[in-house]
């Protein structure tokens, strides 16, 4: 199998460079932009396996980059930032990335949160196809349809329907729940949940303030039900 490659968008030189060497030195391609305008350009021109995006990037955010890439495209990406208030954690998640990594990091955090992100593309045990009267989901295919018309998930949103609905009828915790979608070193991440979950109610419930599939067990996690 060849090796991974992964696109780093960063303004600053320094950080490009040791990004580089990083993960060159853990057996992945590495490609590099130096803004936002730059990365998409790359894009268009071939499909990187994963992506590291900086917030603060001259003209166009990182923010903007992202929400812009996940509007077509599923491939993981991972923030990088200086910033560490929830609120940016919750903006840069609602913008559509899979994770949120705080500079300065360790080269073993980054690792580890890159290998989680790749980990999606492993195959996994399959579900048989589910069908209501207004929610279809095809595992297989990755599909989701609400009243016959198609609803685009990002990655990290369909894991996680995929995990409730493996599971359906029982309240998962949030430890469970962050680890089996995010990697086994999450598991107090709870924003991360929240702001996913919101968004798939959003996308798949009749009406999000008053959940049919996915409901919150207070204190403890989540769990869905196929009718209510």
């Amino acid at each position: 199998m060849s090796a991974a490659t992964i696109l780093v968008v960063d303004d600053e030189p320094q950080i490009r460079r040791v990004l580089r060497t990083t993960l060159i030195s853990h057996g992945y391609t590495a490609v590099e932009a130096r803004s936002a305008e730059e990365a998409l350009e790359l894009l268009r021109e071939g499909r990187p396996d994963l992506i590291l995006l900086d917030v603060n990037l001259p003209g166009r955010s990182g923010l903007e980059a992202c929400r812009e890439i996940r509007a077509t495209s599923d491939i993981p990406i991972i923030m990088l930032t200086v910033r560490n208030t929830e609120r940016d954690k919750v903006e840069a998640l609602d913008a559509g990335a899979d994770d949120y990594v705080v500079k300065p990091f360790s080269a073993e955090e980054l690792m580890a949160r890159i290998r989680a992100a790749l980990r999606r593309a492993a195959p996994q045990e399959s579900l048989p196809p589910f069908v209501s009267s207004h929610l279809s989901v095809d595992f297989e295919k990755r599909t989701v349809s609400v009243k016959g018309q198609p609803v685009r998930l990002t990655p990290k949103e369909f894991e996680l329907l995929r995990h409730l609905m493996a599971h359906q009828g029982k309240a998962i915790s949030h430890r469970r729940l962050l680890q089996a979608v995010w990697g086994p070193d999450y598991g107090d991440e709870t924003e991360y949940l929240r702001v996913f979950i919101n968004q798939l109610r959003k996308k798949i419930e009749p009406d999000p303030r008053h959940p049919r599939y996915i409901h919150t067990e207070p204190w403890v996690g989540y769990r869905f039900e196929s009718a209510g």
